[in-house]
């Protein structure tokens, strides 16, 4: 078994880079995400949102890798649960694969919660726990599954980060076409 953490301040306030979480996939940073379908989603008496959603994953095994686990499946299915709380403001996340446990599993927790000094800022905590199973190899390969994690980590808030910047573009293009409509409508009223 081998334990990966890390932990990441994003310089945008809780809600945004929320509301970038969700709409995390697609994105050009995790071309390995192949597709998300939402299971189910759900708000609790208490306002949380829950949201159970299955990604399609293709990962990009090694060759090596590939013959030490015995297999040429590369499409892989990751459950993924998260509850989000407005008041508490706290995003939790947890996946865990459901392709391939047989041979390995990876459990993956993310918390968004606000900076504690800065409410501008957002800490992101991330741990990962990889278990190979019965292969003679298995401390080799944890590490390097635990490197690979490492690497979709930074693409992972890289991803965030286009998120955010075109959920940005988006809105102040907005702004711009509602701003050129108002001497349109204002035009309009005085005809009338």
């Amino acid at each position: 078994m081998k334990i990966w953490s890390s932990e990441h301040v994003f310089g945008h306030p809780w809600d945004t880079v929320i509301k970038a979480a969700m709409r995390k996939y697609p994105n050009p940073m995790n071309p390995c995400v192949v597709g998300v379908d939402v299971l189910n989603r759900s708000l609790d008496n208490q306002g949380r949102l829950h949201s159970h959603r299955l990604l399609s994953t293709e990962w990009g095994l090694p060759s090596i890798v590939k013959a030490i686990l015995g297999t040429s499946r590369t499409l892989t299915y990751i459950e993924e649960h998260s509850v989000v709380d407005p008041v508490e403001k706290k995003m939790e996340l947890c996946s865990t694969n459901i392709t391939l446990t047989n041979l390995v599993s990876v459990d993956e927790r993310l918390v968004y919660t606000p900076h504690p000094e800065n409410p501008e800022k957002t800490v992101l905590t991330q741990e990962a726990i990889i278990t190979v199973k019965g292969i003679s190899l298995s401390s080799y390969l944890e590490s390097l599954m635990a490197n690979t994690i490492s690497s979709n980590a930074r693409k992972g808030r890289d991803a965030l980060e286009w998120v955010i910047s075109k959920l940005n573009t988006e809105l102040e293009e907005l702004k711009s076409t509602r701003e050129g409509m108002k001497p349109a409508m204002a035009a309009a009223s005085t005809e009338k």
